[in-house]
């Protein structure tokens, strides 16, 4: 007996130490395999970069992974423990591996696979960022043994509490909305849109119930289930001691409601956020910018913002409505069963906010539809007649038909079509009855818009498009097109830098040149009408466009090329007389900063979307304002001058330049080809309308002392927007618009004039003293020593030479111009197609020109 009891203790010593041998062998062979366990404490995760527009308000997320990093010391002791309850009762006790836990899962699974349920799992909290962070998530014995080694060897290295904080911030739990939460931060806004120490028992119980399948758990569509889910977390919390009886019971009556983010709790800009978004990726990569945790201070006005969409947009319908009706969104719809097959049915990109309808019945005066009211709810409505007014047939080159004499001429019934509630007539008078609505039609006209402040480069508002559904190409910031006349302004401020005034006299007559191939280029004015010597003021009021080139041959294309260049509008505007039309290209931010340019004073601005970047921690990574102020950091203030950064932008042009220019494009508004905008607002504002060639695009460009707007609208394939359609026709009522809510209740404040000019009473189109009770008089900005009167010869014009008061100019020698009437009339509001580009001379004289 004894025999048989020493053998088997030998046995049992022996199948020990083989154990604990193989055990060892198990450490050596996969601890020499496994990744580095200590690089969790310098663990950065990627987090997402938030966008705040100028209000505070959150205006962009983005994230390859929705995550906000909360320090477990700022993770209020309810979160942590329901989770701790729900997945790892243990944590605080075991070393990494729970061998009870182990245990009981093992009994309980024998009970699920012997009744064909599926196994439960016994990780963790440790094991589980093993496996999130250092291995992957295979069903494989090898990678379990590793995962073991490992969180041995992580709770060696690591508190409980970094532990914690590394699984409360990584782990996935779910999706709402296509938006992936990461971390319980994130999770609690985009469950409850709450932080995290104010969510209640029940929804922290809630997000802890989320982490074994998020997708079994969906409040949405497995309410019931998620309930339950949660209840049971509930009572685990109460049998570990972390809530009372009371308290579970409170928890477990708690509806489990998802609290979206509520509208006015963020802005909409679409646009502006993807370029934010864009600069983001060329400051700080892909990397930075959706893994980085950046906030970001973007210079967005919401205000302003939803005024630039709405206006841009009424601007855009009301050009396509009077180039008439291209048809419906869809034809031969079904109607027998409308209101399912409006139901099924998406508005198109570029809707907005009208409403998808279904012809149901047409008659001579009026249409019955269907109308889906909201993606739930239709209801029936009429169209009448008066309402289709507009609906004419469209023809070859924007030109449109007849207008339709009964509905049936527009509307067909089967017909879907977009629609929007109207209650008056177009006359404003005529009241309609209840469910009266108007046939509307996504435009095909496109656009930008950029609202800057001038004295910072700061884009307030920018409109890139119709809508960014149905294209996320921004024409505000990527569409190069010709400024037609909105360019002029800088061709005239080249010559005031070359000793010309705005009084100066410039002939608008014919001109021809050779452009070298044997055929001759005659540019006109929009009139086809030539008006004789006239000021500069006068050319650029009245766009002249004949002046212009003349001016710009003068002075030589040279000094406009580099002034463009200054300006930033072009860097490699070619030296082409046409060039002084605005046929070279530009986009509606830069035309912006170009102008804000002149507003200011002639100071260098550079545009931003973004006024300042911080990164994870906080730090400033970027300012956009790079000013220092020494002296605004200080602990007491006695009262006095408060500091000022000090004011570092290079000089463009100088001030005196920049006023006169301005004081120019007053008159532009006042009684030029912008007349609309200074009939509607009386206020200072300034301004230039463009038109490029053949009317592809339409331009204004305007500002007040303190606000600048660009503006145009064309096709993205270009093509012509119609003969008369014009920048004063299209473009000035959008500034206008945007202008008259945009400064309503800001005083109205005068254009700075700067120091040393001299204000001399002028006739605004000989640029000659004016004489008492001249209708035509106006206190011009001249440079010292260049007004009227300073030299001995006043009639002297570089131009035109010494003339009496009475012009009888005789054709150029081998020219084709002719004399011209001194007493012709005004041209009327609007602006010129740009030419051709042709070569020009190299010198600035005007051989071959006339």
């Amino acid at each position: 007996m004894r025999t048989w009891f020493i053998a088997f203790l030998s046995l049992l010593l022996i199948g020990t130490l083989a154990a604990l041998g193989g055990f060892v062998w198990l450490l050596r062979y996969y601890g020499d395999q496994l990744p580095d366990h200590q690089k969790l404490a310098e663990y950065k995760p990627p987090i997402v970069s938030r966008v705040y527009a100028g209000d505070g308000r959150l205006m962009a997320e983005f994230a390859a992974e929705k995550r906000v990093f909360v320090p477990i010391a700022l993770i209020p002791p309810r979160v942590k423990q329901a989770f701790v309850s729900a997945e790892d009762q243990n944590f605080y006790t075991h070393p990494g591996i729970d061998a009870m836990g182990l245990a009981r899962a093992m009994v309980q699974n024998l009970g699920y696979y012997l009744s064909g349920r599926r196994l439960i799992g016994a990780s963790t909290i440790t094991q589980q960022v093993t496996r999130s962070f250092l291995l992957s998530n295979e069903r494989t014995m090898d990678r379990k043994i590793k995962e073991m080694i490992l969180s041995i060897r992580i709770e060696q290295a690591l508190t409980k509490d970094q532990i914690l904080e590394l699984y409360l911030n990584e782990i996935y739990l779910g999706s709402i909305g296509g938006q992936g939460a990461y971390g319980v931060a994130a999770a609690a806004l985009t469950y409850f849109n709450k932080p995290l120490d104010q969510l209640t028992i029940g929804e922290a119980a809630y997000l802890a119930a989320l982490p074994k399948a998020p997708s079994n758990y969906n409040p949405f569509t497995q309410n019931d289930r998620a309930r339950a889910r949660r209840d049971y977390v509930i009572e685990r919390m109460r049998e570990d001691g972390y809530i009372t009886a009371e308290e579970a019971t409170a928890a477990k009556q708690e509806a489990l409601k998802v609290q979206r983010r509520d509208a006015d709790e963020t802005v909409k800009a679409d646009y502006f956020a993807e370029e934010v978004r864009r600069e983001l990726v060329a400051r700080y990569g892909e990397e930075g910018a959706y893994r980085g945790g950046l906030t970001v201070r973007a210079s967005l006005d919401p205000r302003l913002q939803e005024i630039a969409d709405r206006v841009f947009r009424n601007g855009l319908v009301r050009y396509d409505r009077r180039h008439g009706w291209r048809g419906p969104v869809d034809k031969a719809v079904p109607v027998n069963d409308w209101e399912k097959t409006l139901l099924a049915r998406s508005l198109p990109g570029g809707a907005g906010d009208w409403h998808l309808g279904l012809v149901l019945k047409v008659s001579d005066t009026a249409a019955d539809i269907g109308v889906r009211v909201s993606k739930s709810e239709t209801k029936q409505g009429k169209i009448p007649l008066s309402e289709l007014a507009w609906a004419r047939p469209v023809l070859p080159e924007q030109k449109v038909g007849a207008p339709p004499k009964k509905v049936s001429d527009v509307l067909t019934v089967g017909d879907l079509i977009l629609v929007e509630p109207v209650t008056t007539a177009a006359d404003g008078k005529t009241k309609y009855p209840a469910d009266t609505y108007g046939l509307r039609q996504i435009p095909d006209v496109s656009g930008g818009l950029v609202a800057m402040d001038p004295h910072t480069g700061r884009v307030l508002a920018l409109v890139g498009g119709l809508s960014f559904d149905q294209s996320q190409f921004n024409r505000a910031t990527q569409a190069k097109r010709q400024p037609g006349s909105s360019f002029k302004p800088f061709v005239y401020m080249a010559a005031f830098e070359d000793g010309y005034t705005p009084a100066s006299i410039v002939l608008d007559a014919p001109f021809v040149m050779d452009d070298g191939s044997g055929k001759k280029w005659r540019p006109e004015n929009y009139t086809e009408k030539f008006y004789g010597p006239s000021s500069l003021r006068l050319g650029i009021e009245q766009s002249r466009n004949l002046m212009t080139i003349r001016l710009a041959s003068a002075i030589g294309m040279e000094k406009v090329v580099d002034i463009a260049a200054r300006f930033g509008i072009t860097d490699n505007l070619p030296p082409l007389l046409s060039m002084s039309l605005g046929a070279g290209e530009s986009t509606p931010l830069k035309m912006a900063a170009a102008y804000a340019m002149i507003a200011n004073g002639g100071k260098k601005v550079l545009p931003t979307v973004i006024d300042r970047v911080q990164d994870r921690y906080g730090q400033t990574i970027f300012k956009h304002d790079p000013r220092v102020c020494e002296n605004c950091a200080l602990d007491t203030y006695d009262g006095g001058m408060p500091p000022y950064p000090a004011d570092n932008r290079p000089q463009v042009i100088d001030a005196a330049t920049a006023y006169q220019m301005t004081s120019i494009l007053e008159g532009v508004v006042q009684r030029g080809t912008g007349a609309a905008v200074g009939a509607a607002l009386k206020r200072p504002l300034a301004g230039k309308t463009g038109t490029s060639n053949d009317s592809f695009d339409n331009w204004f460009v305007g500002y007040s002392p303190d606000l600048v707007v660009a503006t145009y609208i064309g096709f993205d394939q270009p093509r012509t927007l119609g003969k008369t359609e014009t920048g004063g026709g299209n473009m000035a009522p959008i500034f206008r618009d945007f202008m008259k809510e945009a400064l309503d209740g800001v005083p109205p404040i005068p254009f700075r004039v700067p120091p040393g000019l001299r204000m001399v009473r002028v006739n605004r189109e000989t640029g000659k003293l004016a004489t008492p009770g001249d209708p035509k008089a106006i206190f011009e900005a001249f440079k010292p020593g260049t007004e009227p009167g300073a030299n001995d010869n006043d009639d002297a014009d570089p131009l035109l030479g010494d003339l009496p008061q009475g012009y009888s100019l005789t054709p150029v020698p081998g020219g084709e111009g002719g004399a011209t009437d001194p007493a012709a009339p005004a041209p009327v509001a609007g602006d010129a197609p740009v030419p051709v580009p042709v070569p020009v001379p190299s010198s600035g004289n005007l051989g071959g020109i006339y």
